[in-house]
């Protein structure tokens, strides 16, 4: 009998492969594992559209590059500009929609993920002093931003079907409860839990964990038992919570607490062909990481990569 049931398992699996449904896992083992950027490229912020695709923005001129993870190749989707910038990025789904924080600008942009026309343009900081806008969350209800410089979150509402608003309709969310600003780089990386009830962002200049209210911006530390300096772009996936340390060239694992009250550090990931990773998007059983190369000073022919990183 247990050789007839071997037997049987044995052929249900060729059968499986033979229809071309083998494990997603051993065909993505197949894909690349850098994808080059255009030289000279400055990128900060990654993240994967519909299906095997990845978005790259360009802190030189707010261009967003589209390049096929099963090949690595790619092009140019939405050409630079004098004056643009391209830090933190999302994709909305239903609008097929990415959104761009545009750093010291102070604006955040929308464009055509397929065609790389532009949806919008908003003017997200007012006022006079620094401003850095760093990352964007989407969630059902809206687009959140992070300022690096300012302790707000700023939220752009969606209507149904991701319809884009009116640049009249940004509106400003304070930080308080626990989180302080301090001298540096302050509030970085945005995600939010599926529900969109709760936000949680990484202050990168002390290492701090936070959940935010998204309708009173009221922060909630939560306690990470790990270093989290430097940390960067976040990507939330269950309950396991991956932080980039750009400078540490490395990204931490967290497994969070079901009510968001902890953080406990699972694993490191790390990888030769980092260098400064900032953010990172996930598809499949890999995280892809954009190396911001901090430390070499930028030129026209400076080059530039995306590293994958097995999860498994």
């Amino acid at each position: 009998m247990t050789r007839r049931l071997l037997m049987l398992a044995s052929l249900v699996l060729a059968l499986v492969t033979l229809a071309g449904l083998a494990p997603v896992a051993s065909a993505q083992s197949q894909f690349p594992a850098t994808i080059p950027l255009p030289p000279g490229w400055l990128p900060e912020g990654v993240v994967t559209g519909r299906g095997p695709v990845i978005y790259a923005g360009s802190r030189a001129n707010g261009a967003i590059y589209a390049a096929d993870l099963r090949t690595g190749e790619g092009r140019i989707l939405v050409a630079g500009q004098t004056g643009r910038v391209a830090v933190g990025l999302d994709f909305d789904r239903r609008g097929n929609t990415i959104f761009v924080a545009g750093g010291a600008t102070g604006m955040a942009y929308a464009y055509d993920a397929a065609s790389g026309a532009e949806l919008g343009a908003y003017t997200l900081a007012t006022g006079s002093g620094p401003t850095f806008i760093n990352d964007a969350i989407v969630t059902r209800e809206a687009v959140y931003f992070t300022d690096s410089q300012r302790p707000v979150l700023y939220r752009l509402p969606l209507g149904p079907a991701g319809r884009l608003p009116a640049p009249s309709e940004v509106t400003l969310l304070p930080l308080s409860g626990d989180y302080q600003q301090a001298p540096g780089f302050n509030a970085n990386g945005i995600e939010a839990t599926p529900d969109g009830k709760r936000l949680i962002i990484v202050q990168s200049n002390i290492g701090a964990l936070y959940q935010v209210d998204p309708a009173t911006g009221v922060a909630t530390r939560i306690p990470a038992d790990t270093p989290l300096t430097n940390g960067d772009g976040l990507v939330l996936s269950g309950q396991t919570l991956y932080v980039v340390r750009n400078r540490d060239n490395e990204i931490v694992a967290l497994d969070l607490a079901p009510d968001l009250s902890s953080a406990t550090r699972v694993a490191t990931l790390t990888n030769p062909a980092f260098d400064v990773p900032t953010t990172a998007a996930r598809f499949g059983d890999a995280l892809y990481a954009v190396n911001g190369r901090f430390t070499t000073p930028p030129t026209s022919t400076t080059t530039y990569d995306i590293v994958r990183v097995p999860l498994q």
